[in-house]
């Protein structure tokens, strides 16, 4: 039964235990980001919240673990023990004084008054966390509750790392908390021949390799450890019992302070560790890893950033340019009075900030799509024409070729006094001239109303560390969509190093990048930000594909050698 259909019981609310996966936001169910969205408090692991929180609904009260809270520096490890809880408010500040709290007294707490609750925990609720007690104290108390299970981390990070648990045999799979784990459940798995997948940490896997090997596993069976699994900080190293110590020392693992990093180490057969090379499809991906650069904001990067992802890329967005509102603005008013009163035959729009410019005109003057009845629409670019039937509006005319005013005009009808009634073309734009286009609306016989419907203007710069990053070589690449993102890039945050790999999406752009002194490595086929993201995939799997050819490391642009110099790009 869903949040929604449950009866709220006025005293004692109702509470969800939610498996949140084992770190990849897009393992989480359907049904838990149906819970999410109908949670009134959210109880979650520090190390889950990031991952649901964005599925929940606007205002929820946040709750969170915190180890430091109580002010001592020891940890208990995932799974066991109580966490320390620290209430937070919805943009989560700690909100005053904070509160350390027995986990199951806390969700009892939240779900008074007949709210509901949604307590989130890494993993899945019955194998990856100890919630049984919190649930005990929910029957006892009263408090109905549900548990949407989750990926378990022992099942979803082999699954990343490419190695698969059973055989074509079904051979047994045991699993193991080294930080738990018994002498008797050492022998027993000892015994065992099947496949062992072992919870434990990056310090502690030697250890736990001797614990097998003493309770009878040969030293020479294949061992992989996964360390971050499923996000893209994953990293895997493929041994045995016998030598994963001497693996790890030599890809220079060092010991962590915090007392290590959790793992996921798998014992077993040796045809699984042979097949994880051509399994390995998570870390093969083409871009796995790469920090890319995309100076654009949140919104206009949203479905670049998203493709980038599938690539194994981790976006990060720092706008360049700001929009603000014209500094006269009654003639875009008249002009949009003009739409609903049949003024123009067409209305021309050549970015998305022009799409919403009008929109939200329209919208302060209660006006909706149906403006455009009888109004012929053009638009300049995929992401224009998608603003547009966002808004409800299908373009009648997007241009067949380049995506540029250019190839507007090329595909734009002349005026033809028997079919055209009116004359008159409404161009809203930027505060930058537009002459190209209006010079050719105007040869091909047409009135041009060109109003500015907003400005463009350099953006802040972003925080220092993104600065240092950007010209110390903290990222792998960059994307740049036009002239002006290099120019105001360089201008608020200085020059990309020269390890960055800089992709361009035109001549027009690689030209002006190149005037800055950066050497262009990547140029899209044609000019879309999509294109321009599968043509930095296409580099980045033929640099793997060369690595692993020359027999060398696969490693990121970032991962520089030092002293290394950087060779110009055929492509």
């Amino acid at each position: 039964m869903s949040p929604t259909t449950l009866p709220a019981l006025p005293d004692h609310g109702h509470v969800t235990f939610l498996g949140a996966g084992p770190g990849d936001p897009g393992l989480l169910t359907l049904r838990a980001v149906e819970a999410l969205a109908n949670a009134d408090v959210l109880v979650a692991e520090h190390e889950v919240l990031d991952v649901v929180r964005r599925h929940a609904r606007q205002g929820v009260a946040e709750v969170h673990t915190d180890t430091d809270t109580a002010g001592s520096s020891a940890t208990s490890a995932p799974g066991t023990g109580t966490p320390q809880l620290t209430v937070v408010d919805g943009t989560s500040t700690t909100a005053g004084v904070p509160a350390v709290r027995d986990a199951a007294h806390l969700v009892m707490e939240a779900a008074r008054g007949g709210r509901r609750v949604v307590r989130a925990v890494t993993g899945d609720p019955g194998l990856d966390a100890y919630a049984a007690e919190e649930m005990l104290a929910c029957a006892a108390a009263g408090v109905p509750f549900e548990v949407v299970p989750g990926i378990a981390t022992a099942v979803g990070v082999p699954a990343y790392a490419g190695v698969p648990l059973r055989d074509a045999e079904g051979a047994d799979v045991r699993f193991v908390d080294a930080r738990t784990a018994s002498d008797r459940c050492w022998t027993e798995v000892g015994a065992s021949d099947g496949t062992v997948v072992v919870s434990t940490t990056l310090d502690s896997v030697a250890t736990a390799a001797g614990e097998l090997v003493s309770a009878g596993r040969k030293p020479d069976t294949p061992m992989t450890v996964t360390v971050a699994g499923t996000t893209t900080r994953q990293r895997t190293w493929t041994a045995t019992l016998g030598t994963i110590a001497q693996t790890l020392k030599q890809a220079k693992v060092l010991p962590s302070p915090e007392g290590g990093r959790p793992v996921i180490a798998v014992v077993g057969d040796r045809s699984a560790a042979a097949q994880r090379d051509r399994l390995a499809w998570f870390e093969s991906k083409p871009l796995f890893g790469w920090k890319v650069l995309v100076p654009r904001t949140k919104e206009q990067a949203a479905s670049l950033s998203e493709q980038l992802r599938s690539y194994g890329a981790v976006p990060h967005e720092v706008p360049t340019i700001a929009v603000e509102p014209p500094r006269t603005p009654q003639q875009m008013e008249r002009a949009v009075k003009g739409l609903v009163t049949g003024r123009y035959e067409w209305i021309a729009f050549t970015s998305v900030n022009a799409v919403r410019a009008v929109r939200e005109k329209f919208e302060e003057y209660g006006l909706d799509a149906r403006a455009f009845a009888g109004i012929k629409v053009a638009a300049v670019g995929e992401q224009t024409a998608n603003a547009l039937i966002a808004f409800g509006v299908k373009p009648d005319l997007v241009p067949s070729g380049e995506q540029s005013a250019a190839g507007l005009l090329e595909d734009w009808p002349p005026y033809d006094p028997v079919f055209d009634p009116i004359d008159r073309v409404f161009l809203p734009r930027a505060d930058i001239a537009t002459e190209t286009l209006v010079a050719g609306l105007i040869e091909l016989g047409w009135e041009v109303d060109d109003v500015t419907a907003y400005r463009t203007v350099r953006a802040s710069p972003p925080p220092a560390e993104t600065r240092e990053a950007i010209k110390g070589g903290g990222f792998d690449a960059v994307l740049f969509t036009s002239s002006s993102t290099v120019r105001n890039l360089v201008g608020i945050a200085g020059k990309p190093h020269n390890v960055t790999v800089i992709a361009c999406i035109g001549p027009a752009t690689a030209k002006t990048a190149e005037e800055h002194g950066l050497r262009v490595d990547v140029m899209a086929p044609e000019p879309s930000v999509h294109k321009l993201a599968e043509a930095l995939a296409d580099f980045g799997m033929r640099r793997r594909a060369a690595a692993l050819e020359a027999g060398d490391p696969v490693t990121r642009p970032s991962e520089r050698r030092p002293g290394a110099r950087r060779r110009r790009s055929t492509t």
